[in-house]
């Protein structure tokens, strides 16, 4: 045994292995702290310092602007449902409205009928009363026109012939009154009886 680590080629081999794991043992020493740092550096950030740089900041900005985006789409979604509901209800009531004015129209036509015949039944009464006043004294009809109306006496006078009328009028202004209250008022018919048959178109009556 002792011949054999006495042999040259023994002991430079024996040399080279304890070289060889002594620089083996060097490197790994050298590359200890690299591969801690290697480590350190790829190794994920604590939330703590994420935040720090920012990267939850911006998470939280877009989730909010979405969260905006959804909420103005909704509001939006909402003002034209109620645009289109008024559109709706504008229709509707446009539609009531025509309907209406149509009422009004036929309600106007019928109006203006029920005016003309009672224009016309009017004038059948005023015809006869007129007749039937020029057969009375004129005493007896300024008994009866102190009872009437200015418009209706002189509906009634424009009427009768000037010949009747005139004794009427006569035996009015005659009246024994003390404030002369119906010469006043024959002044009156007379004024608005002329008026009136000024205003009559020709051939009527």
């Amino acid at each position: 045994m002792l011949t054999k680590l006495q042999n040259p080629w023994v002991g430079a081999v024996g040399g080279l292995l304890i070289s060889v794991g002594l620089g083996a043992l060097a490197c790994v020493r050298a590359l200890v702290p690299i591969l801690e740092q290697s480590l350190v550096q790829v190794a994920p950030q604590a939330p703590e310092e994420s935040k720090h740089r920012g990267w939850d900041f911006w998470t939280i900005e877009i989730e909010n602007l979405s969260n905006a985006l959804k909420e103005d789409r909704a509001k939006l979604r909402r003002q034209m449902e109620q645009v289109d509901l008024r559109s709706s209800r504008l229709a509707a009531e446009e539609k009531e409205l025509a309907k209406v004015r149509i009422e009004l129209e036929q309600l106007r036509a019928e109006i203006a009928r029920q005016v003309t015949e009672i224009g016309v039944d009017e004038m059948k009464n005023l015809r006869m009363l007129a007749q039937t006043y020029s057969n009375l004294t004129p005493r007896a009809v300024m008994g009866v026109f102190k009872e009437l109306d200015d418009a209706t006496a002189v509906k009634i006078l424009s009427l009768m012939k000037a010949e009747v009328v005139g004794p009427i009028f006569e035996e009015m202004a005659k009246a024994p009154t003390a404030d002369g209250a119906m010469a006043r008022r024959v002044a009156a018919l007379s004024e608005k009886l002329r008026l009136m048959k000024n205003t009559r178109p020709a051939g009527s009556g």
